[in-house]
């Protein structure tokens, strides 16, 4: 407990919790850079030592905490059920909560943040890249994800981060902040903006064929990342989809594209070489194969023709939100380089031009595993 008693919300956090009579450790756990999250290391007073996670959410990203639990909690009691129903181990192959010592699913601190404690899934690994294979086993994984909450009520939702995905909606702020112009850059970036422009009838195409009802509500992740995976490490297969906290109502296809969209190419995000950028069309193939594998049938024919298209509408909308960034002063996204976000929009725009060339082979292998 040294670590907890040097950190007062912290100690105040752990006291709140029921642990084994030990603690060895609190420190610090993972890559992210939104929430508060520690591996908490105690010592039973029989067996191995047991591991926890320890996790605070952000109150700047996640101002409506308790909306966010609330599907959290809906999410992973639905998806134990299902798991449960098909043989597997809940335990593993979903995120579980542990309550505090009053009973309730976490802890709000003093400060008003909320805090979560789940058992630590042992035996896995998690990945910022993969080869092939990893990369189609997250496809599965996900895949079934989206198969295991097909029959959850996804309009009971909250829909904690407003018009995430609603690709109307984020041109529309590039054009405001096109217009105000704050800091005298569009001159520089013409290119970039008649991108843009050209392709506006484009943002409408998801949100169309919603409101035509042609794709239904789905529950979405929202970032299908390959580093949101847990990999079992026996069997290389992804076991468990965390990182819930932006699972809200969608479309299957914001899921699919967005995976597509940081997967299926070889370049970092602000590769200054766009002669090194280049979308990949047999890791497309790949996570088609994995993520309808996973899905089992559960997509309608509707949502497997667009597809392809939510790979365009992700990596595009992603383009615009950085260009918009960066015309606003880069204030959302962090960069480390003054033209960081400028390089990281130009990535984002050749990976959709190639995804424009080759839209028909990205549609055809949808069809070849549709069958």
């Amino acid at each position: 407990m040294e670590i907890a008693e040097k950190n007062s919300i912290l100690k105040e956090v752990v006291d709140a919790f029921e642990f084994p009579p030990t603690m060895l450790e609190a420190v610090r756990y993972g890559s992210g850079h939104i929430n508060d999250t520690y591996c908490i290391v105690c010592q039973p007073r029989e067996g191995k030592a047991i591991r926890f996670i320890l996790q605070g959410l952000s109150l700047t990203a996640f101002p409506r905490q308790v909306e966010l639990m609330e599907n959290f909690i809906g999410v992973t009691t639905h998806l134990r059920k299902k798991i449960q129903e098909q043989g597997g181990d809940p335990m593993r192959e979903t995120l579980n909560l542990i309550k505090t010592k009053d009973g309730k699913d976490y802890y709000t601190d003093s400060t008003g943040k909320i805090w979560r404690l789940m058992p630590f899934v042992e035996h896995t690994i998690c990945l910022q890249q993969a080869t092939p294979e990893l990369f189609e086993a997250a496809a599965r994984a996900f895949g079934r994800f989206q198969m295991l909450l097909s029959d959850y009520p996804a309009h009971t939702l909250h829909e904690t981060i407003v018009n995430f995905h609603n690709t109307e909606d984020r041109f529309a702020k590039f054009i405001a902040t096109l217009e105000a112009d704050k800091l005298g850059r569009a001159k520089d970036v013409q290119e970039e903006i008649r991108f843009v422009l050209d392709r506006k009838a484009d943002c409408s195409v998801a949100v169309d064929a919603q409101r035509a009802g042609k794709l239904p509500l789905r529950v979405t992740h929202n970032d299908t990342k390959l580093n949101n995976i847990l990999i079992d490490e026996d069997t290389l297969e992804g076991i468990c989809v965390v990182d819930l906290d932006t699972t809200m109502p969608g479309l299957s296809i914001y899921d699919f594209g967005d995976s597509i969209r940081f997967g299926a190419n070889h370049n970092a995000e602000d590769e200054p070489d766009l002669a090194k950028v280049n979308f990949d069309i047999g890791l497309y193939e790949r996570y088609v194969r994995g993520y309808l594998q996973g899905a089992q049938g559960g997509l309608t024919k509707t949502e497997l023709e667009y597809l392809p298209w939510g790979a365009r509408l992700m990596t595009l909308e992603c383009g615009i939100r950085f260009l918009t960034d960066y015309l606003d002063g880069d204030h959302y996204f962090h960069i480390t380089e003054p033209d960081q976000n400028l390089r990281r929009c130009r990535t984002q725009f050749k990976l959709v031009r190639d995804m424009e060339e080759q839209f028909d082979a990205m549609t055809a292998v949808v069809e070849k595993y549709s069958v």
